[in-house]
């Protein structure tokens, strides 16, 4: 199956390659600074979150300029259901983790910003 894939989509392998070893360990290690509350934990997020939603874009992209080559376009369970809503998830969630960790990361830079202005005074 693997030699199939390679053959037939070499970039969904090298995606999904960086998503389990890089993006998966790093998932863990996310959760894991969340439950011990690591100032990190929001760095991570957006990390893992990035990679998320740029993998996804990308496949997107991808299937769009090779014309949906990869399976029966338009097809109402494998496109609309599979391809689309299973994967618009994949962009959905991350864009939102990515704006929770912008905002919780521009606070902390705030409140660092003001420690800084207090003390100059």
């Amino acid at each position: 199956i693997c030699i199939f894939f390679y053959r037939q989509d070499p970039f969904i392998v090298c995606m999904e390659t960086v998503t389990a070893f890089v993006e998966g360990p790093m998932s863990f290690l996310t959760v894991w600074a969340f439950i011990k509350s690591y100032p990190s934990r929001f760095l991570l997020q957006l990390c893992v979150s990035l990679g998320q939603f740029y993998g996804c874009v990308l496949y997107f992209a991808v299937e769009w300029m090779e014309g949906w080559s990869h399976g029966p376009y338009n097809h109402p369970l494998y496109f609309w259901f599979y391809v689309v809503f299973m994967n618009i998830l994949w962009i959905i969630i991350p864009f939102i983790l990515i704006i929770d960790s912008w905002v919780n990361l521009a606070a902390a830079q705030s409140k660092c910003d003001d420690q800084v202005v207090r003390k100059k005074r």
